[in-house]
């Protein structure tokens, strides 16, 4: 399973990935954005829908693993290997 952090927000105008961004403790972030809103879990699970669909993953293969509260989240994607994950994003 290869583990992502991502940095969302919410409200966006629409979903997308805006690319690698790095956090205040030097670690590379993915900067991602949805339409849905914080509301009752609405935004984790955009979240899930735009990375399954972006790496061409089911949505079953990708899981929340930390962070279902913050902006920071950690994402983790069965079947893929972290090199293949940073492959698959850099070409996005």
């Amino acid at each position: 399973m290869a583990h992502l952090a991502v940095r969302l927000t919410p409200g966006a105008s629409s979903d997308r990935i805006d690319g690698w961004d790095v956090d205040a403790g030097g670690r590379p972030v993915l900067k991602v954005r949805v339409r849905a809103r914080p509301i009752e879990g609405e935004a984790n699970e955009a979240l899930i829908k735009l990375m399954a669909r972006a790496l061409g993953v089911p949505k079953s293969a990708v899981t929340l693993q930390r962070g279902g509260q913050s902006r920071t989240k950690m994402v983790g994607v069965e079947g893929l290997s972290e090199p293949e994950l940073k492959a698959r994003l850099t070409d996005l």
